[in-house]
């Protein structure tokens, strides 16, 4: 190309004759400025207008020659140059053109990509759905037929559920596997029509068999990546704050240290809570359970620790259960002020009788505590007929798979453990075992709190939700957690299904 003598702007070889190489090498140049086509097309547009422009001065400036011929020859130099003209912007018009038409063809291929992928999407979806409705309706199938005995249909559709209940699959996948395993277990011990009573339970609660070391690892995974557990630690640990503010020594009563946390993480939070006062306080723990050498270890390093900032701790044990506690099995001191703290523990001494639970509650009264923290799951697993309990009981762990399936990694171990070693036990205990056996009784806070009112504790409320929100924030996936408040008591929930609820009760 170049520039003609005169200063007109125009290309010396016709656009016409760019050979299919030039085309190639300069497609990118010609595809960046088809990013913006409106800018392009004006650029066309002002070379041909300047062209014009120019064109009249070239033809002013012509001279005729003497034999009149020179007219002829200038116009036919001006039609030549106007040619040439025509013949460049129409070639630029149609070069521009056809790279935008591959433009917008790429464009098209992409969105119609973008729409059978999520037309892919919607449909896998929508499978996944109808899976999950299948296996929904699988289970309640074989519940009923165990619930009615019979063995062979229950047996073939257990067949099918191991097929479709996954462990490493979708949350409702593994919240599935765990009710299978209590089915088949509960299955096992269905003895004919006609035979009156239930067998003995496959598995107790408290067993001392070789995974009772994976029991105790998914237990301690399950307080630091879980929140149910820390936020009844919570609860009752702010209670307790709550009671120092008037007194220098307290003793609390740990219904709960049978629980099987060995590292003491509730009263490492609570020290460091009374280190802050200026004020030298005393706080003794006494731990109700079976493991007491445990605990003594523990306590000996959290002596170890208090005395580091300047808190007074003493952490005593008493061997047994809360069915066998007794008041003069608590070493009570003048002038210190009682708290106990129950968290997911008494649901165990709930019976048919009802008078178990009775027993520890009028044996609690009289021991005139100042607070009693009492944590329980918020749900009915405790109804009178099987199928009820079993619909309540997978409504509810089917809420606490999904908040574990928004918190881990699909393959992640931590929450396999999690699911099969402690949730799992839980879920086999309620479907599986009947009579003394089944110990996870759970209940409504509502039956709580009339419990706990025909026994003689007033209500005492729990004023610390702004705290709790703020505390449930360092979790991950927090924004599927919910805190409220309801008649004094706390509650946790998952995308609004109550999990646990804390209250606060005084004498």
């Amino acid at each position: 190309m170049a520039l003609d003598g005169d200063g007109g702007s125009f290309f010396s070889t016709d656009f016409t004759s760019i050979t299919k190489e030039d085309e190639d090498s300069g497609a990118a140049h010609w595809l960046s400025l088809l990013d913006d086509t409106t800018a392009a097309s004006r650029w066309v547009i002002s070379f041909s207008d300047e062209f014009r422009r120019k064109r009249p001065k070239i033809e002013t400036e012509s001279t005729p020659t003497e034999d009149g011929s020179g007219n002829s020859s200038n116009n036919s130099r001006s039609l030549s140059r106007s040619d040439s003209c025509d013949s460049l912007s129409t070639g630029f018009r149609a070069h521009i053109w056809t790279y935008n038409q591959r433009y917008l063809a790429a464009e098209a291929v992409e969105e119609a990509a973008a729409a059978i992928i999520n037309a892919e999407e919607s449909a896998a979806e929508e499978d996944a759905s109808a899976d999950g409705m299948r296996l929904l309706q699988l289970l309640v199938a074989c519940a009923e037929a165990v619930a009615c005995r019979d063995r062979s249909h229950a047996s073939i559709l257990l067949s099918e559920l191991r097929a479709n209940a996954l462990v490493f699959g979708s949350s409702f996948q593994r919240v599935a596997s765990c009710f299978v395993q209590g089915l088949a277990d509960r299955l096992a011990l269905v003895q004919p029509l006609g035979y009156v009573g239930f067998g003995l339970p496959i598995m107790s609660r408290v067993d001392h068999s070789s995974d009772r070391k994976k029991k105790d690892e998914a237990l301690n995974l399950a307080y630091e990546i879980y929140p149910h557990i820390q936020f009844g630690h919570f609860v009752a640990n702010s209670s307790i704050l709550e009671v120092f503010e008037g007194e220098n020594s307290v003793h609390v009563l740990d219904l709960g240290m049978a629980f099987g946390l060995p590292y003491g993480h509730q009263w490492h939070s609570l020290i460091e809570s009374l280190a802050e006062s200026s004020n030298r306080r005393l706080l003794r723990v006494t731990g109700i359970g079976l493991s007491v050498n445990r605990y003594r270890v523990m306590g000996e390093k959290l002596k170890a620790h208090a005395e580091g900032v300047g808190v007074q701790v003493e952490v005593l044990a008493v061997e047994g259960n809360l069915e066998n506690l007794r008041p003069q099995d608590i070493k009570l001191h003048d002038g210190e002020a009682l708290v106990i703290t129950s968290i997911f523990q008494m649901h165990c001494v709930v019976k048919e009788s009802r008078g178990a639970l009775t027993s520890v509650l009028r044996m609690i009264y009289d021991l005139s505590p100042k607070a009693l923290v009492l944590v329980e799951q918020d749900s009915n697993h405790n109804g009178p007929f099987f199928l009820g309990r079993f619909m309540e009981a997978l409504h509810y762990y089917s809420a606490i798979f999904d908040s574990l399936d928004a918190m881990l990694p699909k393959y992640d171990t931590r929450r396999a453990k999690i699911e099969q070693f402690y949730f799992a036990e839980e879920i086999k205990n309620i479907v599986s075992c009947e009579g003394m056996a089944r110990v996870e009784r759970h209940e409504r806070v509502d039956q709580w709190r009339r419990r706990m009112s025909r026994a003689g504790f007033q209500a005492s409320p729990i004023k610390v939700m702004a705290q709790a929100k703020q505390w449930i924030g360092k979790f991950k996936a927090n924004e599927g957690y919910t805190i409220v408040e309801e008649k004094g008591c706390l509650v946790l929930g998952w995308k609004s299904k109550p999990i646990v609820a804390s209250s606060c009760w005084k004498c």
